[in-house]
């Protein structure tokens, strides 16, 4: 099978045929039908992060695919399902995150395409357990941005407690940002959208955006304060100066929720004191969601209520494709098709 390999953190990925793999007990064998490029894959190509994946892998963990095999014991899915394969790709399942239901903190996971080989490859092999299923009304196409760009977004909004008519400031419209205006449509908040790319603010505006804000010709800050101040800010971009920007635009008991993760070399997000407490700021940290939340994203998408923006590439332009993405030429998500 073909698989793009990151065989170490200063070179391009490598385009290799690796043997197809045989799925052992507790796993499926799924033939990869899409698979989406997030930022996160470069960040692990390039060992960003302070934990580290370990090369040779594959990254990847957007995968959309058929369940070709299963292995023993497996009783939980079938051959010929469609299934995603989400950054979560194993947790213990008994621990006290795991029992309450945010198993996305176990800290015994495994995660696709960083710690287990991923999506970008004709095949991969996943824990039964902790595929998901994506419904009919759902193409591989979409289902794969959704899978991850989807599932942290939705759950950046549910982490958000957000009321109806609330200002909600997404900050970064792209493979993420995207979703995340049209999640906050959904549970009735008033948006501002915030990016440096017109091409993203338009973008923005189509999805139901109620304000754009130019971050590179203007202040946000100031943009945001004379709408009133946001009452929340999500952060997806990987820059901690617009992270700091995003605390700045809150209004008195404002939620910044953090999302992106930049690399380690960026450096640690400021956060003064007396604005925190003086304001009663709340500053809550959003991981992925959980099969429970990728199962609502999908279960949304499959009712028409939210739409995918994604860019269609093959796995011989992986390279090709992370340059695309560092430099901002992408509008939104890019997805490999097989």
């Amino acid at each position: 099978m073909k698989a793009a390999v990151v065989t170490a953190f200063t070179e391009p990925l490598q385009l290799q045929d690796r043997a197809v793999p045989t799925p052992g007990a507790g796993q499926v064998l799924v033939r990869i039908e899409a698979s989406g490029l997030c930022h996160t894959d470069i960040h692990a190509a390039r060992g960003e992060w302070p934990v580290k994946p370990t090369p040779p892998f594959v990254p990847g963990h957007e995968g959309v695919g058929i369940v070709e095999a299963v292995g023993p014991g497996v009783t939980s899915r079938t051959e010929g399902e469609r299934v995603a394969l989400p950054w979560l790709g194993h947790a213990c399942g008994h621990c006290d995150h795991c029992v309450r239901g945010w198993e996305t903190l176990c800290e015994h996971q495994q995660n696709t395409g960083y710690s287990v080989d991923g999506g970008f490859a004709e095949y991969a092999v996943a824990d039964a357990t902790y595929v998901v299923p994506v419904p009919e009304g759902v193409s591989p196409h979409d289902a794969a941005p959704l899978t991850c760009a989807g599932v942290t977004t939705y759950k950046a909004i549910k982490v958000a407690r957000i009321r109806p008519t609330e200002r909600v400031a997404v900050f970064g419209i792209g493979g993420l940002g995207h979703l995340a205006v049209q999640y906050a449509r959904l549970v009735g908040a008033t948006v501002i959208a915030v990016d440096v790319e017109d091409e993203k603010l338009r973008l923005a505006s189509e999805l139901g955006a109620d304000h754009v804000v130019n971050a590179r010709t203007g202040d946000p800050v100031a943009a945001i304060e004379a709408l009133g101040g946001a009452d929340v800010a999500v952060v997806l971009a990987v820059i901690p100066s617009v992270f700091e920007q995003a605390f700045a635009s809150l209004r008195r008991g404002g939620r910044l929720v953090c999302v992106g993760l930049p690399p380690e070399s960026e450096g640690p997000m400021a956060l003064p004191i007396f604005p925190t407490v003086l304001k009663g700021i709340s500053v809550i940290g959003s991981i992925v969601g959980t099969r429970q939340d990728l199962g609502e994203v999908f279960e949304l998408h499959a009712r028409g209520r939210t739409r995918v923006v994604a860019e269609t590439r093959k796995l011989d332009d992986v390279n090709a494709a992370i340059d695309d993405v560092l430099a901002g030429r992408t509008t939104a998500r890019l997805v490999f098709e097989f």
